[in-house]
């Protein structure tokens, strides 16, 4: 996922937000991982858009991907210029319309942005957990989210969306509470990482370990490995886009000067583009946090659930109406992976719809603005809602 996408404070918006927190799992009634480690207190953040229904019918999961996080729609204060990572999407009129829906996003389990994570404080030892903290996994965070919305008294979700990690999160979701969920929307995303997925998450984490400030995950009290997440983001940042996004945004043009410099410094715009994108992702994210999230995203494998071994056994489970959305250029999750869950589907008599959108800008084609996605996930919200009322 990118680096929030600025937009201008104008036109349609949900306003002003406010990040909730809620905390449960409170010894000895600790959350038991995937792991078998138990951890508590656990807080989650999060963040609501819309009204609630009186039956509580309307609502909306929003699930985020990687580096995202509670903040889908609106702004934080009248001086805020950067709304949350996904307002295009999200709002009064929109894909996702606010005047009608109730939408809930938070912030993952492991994460860094209020929900309980490696830089959160250890009740044990009184300093950050650092590698103490246990690993956690896309089912773990899905437990987590499922506390949040009990927690609010929700039973029944009418619809769930994510695009990459989010994606994952909203399959896990409908193999593991499929009777809360009516129907789902995963984009972008996939079954199961490939190899080339995980060898990119891998040299990122390396990048981050690699770092002398990194001192085993024990830097909180001292200089971050700020240069090892740097190059990780650029790393992460180079499979979020495509080969023709860059060519067209960049192509070999230079950086502020005429000629090669013949030395290491950025010559070309795309360089300079990464070592921005580097610096502005350490000013708001976790070392600790994007080796612990990585890696779930990276255990995912939703051909081996529980006892099944198959995604054509895994989604037996499921009973919620599907609708799959690929985008052609996406070489991290391509489309090919997206048929394969179509079929495991289809093969469970699912009702699923499967569309491939046209979109030049890889992977994040799901984050930009884009009038067939909001007609897509409107039209197939509305219909869910109608055919429940």
């Amino acid at each position: 996922m990118s680096e929030y996408i600025t937009h201008a404070q104008s036109g349609r918006s949900v306003g002003r937000v406010e990040k909730k927190y809620f905390t449960f799992a409170e010894p000895p009634h600790e959350m038991v991982l995937d792991s078998g480690r138990r951890l508590g207190p656990i807080t989650i953040a999060y963040e609501t858009v819309g009204h609630l229904n009186a039956d509580k019918r309307n609502v909306i999961l929003v699930l985020h991907a990687l580096t995202g996080d509670s903040h889908v729609a609106g702004y934080y204060s009248e001086n805020d210029d950067k709304p949350g990572w996904w307002d295009n999407m999200v709002g009064p009129g929109k894909g996702i319309d606010t005047d009608k829906y109730f939408v809930i996003c938070s912030n993952v389990l492991g994460g860094c942005m209020g929900s309980t994570g490696p830089a959160s404080i250890n009740p044990e030892t009184g300093k950050p957990y650092g590698l103490d903290f246990p690993m956690v996994t896309i089912a773990d965070m899905v437990r987590a989210q499922k506390a949040l919305l009990d927690h609010l008294g929700i039973k029944e979700i009418l619809s769930m969306t994510g695009g990459s990690m989010g994606g994952m999160q909203v399959l896990q979701w409908c193999l593991q509470y499929p009777e809360m969920v009516n129907s789902a929307i995963p984009l972008a995303t996939t079954m199961r990482h490939s190899a080339l997925a995980i060898a990119f998450n891998e040299v990122a984490r390396q990048a981050i370990i690699a770092d002398p400030n990194w001192h085993n995950g024990n830097y909180y009290d001292g200089p971050q490995p700020n240069l090892g997440l740097s190059v990780a983001r650029m790393i992460g940042h180079i499979t979020y886009l495509s080969d023709e996004a860059l060519r067209r945004k960049f192509g070999r043009r230079l950086q502020n000067r005429e000629d090669l410099s013949f030395n290491f410094d950025g010559d070309f715009q795309v360089e300079s583009y990464l070592r921005h994108q580097g610096a502005k992702f350490v000013e708001r994210f976790d070392a600790n946090s994007f080796l612990y999230i990585t890696k779930a995203a990276d255990y995912f494998d939703l051909t081996r659930q529980g006892h099944q071994t198959s995604a054509v056994d895994a989604f037996a489970r499921a009973l919620a109406r599907f609708l799959v959305i690929s985008f052609t250029s996406d070489w991290l999750y391509p489309t090919y992976q997206s048929r394969d869950m179509v079929k495991a589907m289809k093969k469970n008599g699912l009702d699923v719809s499967f569309c491939e959108v046209e979109a030049e800008w890889g992977h994040d084609a799901f984050l930009l603005p884009n009038e067939r996605l909001s007609n897509l996930i409107s039209g197939f919200i509305d219909s869910v809602y109608e055919q429940l009322t």
